[in-house]
Parts: C-alpha cells; structure tokens; sequence
C-alpha cells in the first residue's frame, strides 16, 4: 500500500477543534429539521461516532431538552447502565446542581439478585435505580434489557423517569428496544432507529443537555 508523503497536519488552536469539528459536521450534514438546541445534541452524537447516519436516524420528543435542563438544574440524578457511561461524562456539572451518576450494575446485591432470579444485572439495576431515585435521567448505552425493563416499569407505573437517552447497541433487542421507546408518550426520550448507538453516543447526547443547562 502507498501513502502519501507530501501530508500535512491541519494547524488547529488546541481551543477551536470543537468549533472547526462541528463546522465541518454542520457543512457535511446539510439541511436538516431539528431545532437549535436538539442539533447541538445531534451533532455531539455525530462528532462521538464520526457516523452522519446515525446522526441522522436520532429521535428527539418535543419536551426532551427542556425535561434533561429542568431535571439537571433540580437537582435530579442520573442513573447509568454501565460504567463507561459513568466514565465519560461530566458528573460535575450535575453534582454542582445537587445532583450525581450512578451505576448499579456492578453492585453486589444486583448481582446476587439478578443470579438468583436467573436473569440479567441489567434489569435487576434499573429495578434498583427506580427504587432508590425520583425521577432523573436514565441514559442507556449499552444494554437492550435494561431499556426494555424500564419500560416496562413506566407502563406499569412503577416509574416516571425525567428524561431516558436510551440508544443501546447491538443486533439483540437494541433496534427493538429503542422502538419500543419511541412509542413511549409518558417520557420525554432521546433515541435513533436501528441497531447504531452505544455508551459512546449515550454519553455525547448526555454531555450535551448538561451543557444546555450551564448555558442556562
């Protein structure tokens, strides 16, 4: 294979990259029809993924952005379904709100219960995350389940989360978990279609609302 030699790395001010990046991703993207602030959620999730498709197939309710704000600036919580979600976001700017990021997954009784029940920790830590929080944030990256399970909690009436940024990954249940989601008309969500996501993009869209509620 030949490679080219007269390359050049682009100069950039280590402070403008974000800004050269979305002009980049705002020109390739073109027209498109979300408002101001739900693009600046879509074009995080397009900048964590590189992927114009994926940004493209993103679902964002009406009352979504203004639910994540409100919840952050109250103080609610956020509740993650795996570690890396915990891992890449920014808890501070939750915690300065009096808010914070959980994850149970890893939890000792999680685990205990969830062998016992023969089931996944995934559902049996949305169980415990709806026991132990009012309302909040559920951002879902990764596992189909714990989406399916919370849903399932929310129609039954169990829970009443904030806002969910559900976009689980994968080719078992994640396309269907996220179209389950998209019915949803008690929960104000953020989801795309198809199989595409990840704790990577679950954490850019979360980013982005928090972000949102520091401009505030």
């Amino acid at each position: 294979m030949d490679f080219k030699t007269d390359f050049k790395p682009l100069t950039v001010e280590p402070d403008k990259i974000y800004d050269y990046s979305f002009s980049i991703i705002a020109e390739e993207m073109g027209p498109h029809e979300f408002s101001e602030d739900e693009w600046k959620i879509v074009r995080r999730i397009i900048h964590a993924s590189a992927d114009f498709e994926l940004g493209k197939s993103v679902i964002i309710h009406p009352d979504a952005v203004r639910a994540g704000i409100e919840a952050i600036r109250k103080g609610r919580h956020v509740i993650a379904d795996v570690q890396m979600i915990e891992s890449g976001t920014g808890k501070a700017r939750f915690q300065k709100h009096g808010g914070d990021l959980h994850c149970y997954i890893s939890d000792p009784d999680v685990a205990a219960e969830a062998k016992s029940l023969n089931t996944t920790r995934a559902i049996i830590s949305m169980r415990k995350a709806v026991r132990e929080n009012e309302g909040g944030i559920y951002a879902i990256g990764n596992a189909p389940t714990a989406l399916l399970e919370l849903i399932r909690l929310i129609k039954e009436g169990i829970a009443k989360p904030d806002l969910i940024i559900g976009m689980p990954v994968g080719f078992v249940s994640a396309a269907e978990s996220k179209e389950e989601l998209a019915k949803l008309t008690e929960v104000p969500f953020i989801t795309n279609i198809g199989r595409k996501g990840g704790s990577t993009v679950t954490v850019a869209a979360l980013n982005a609302i928090s972000l949102l509620a520091d401009e505030e």
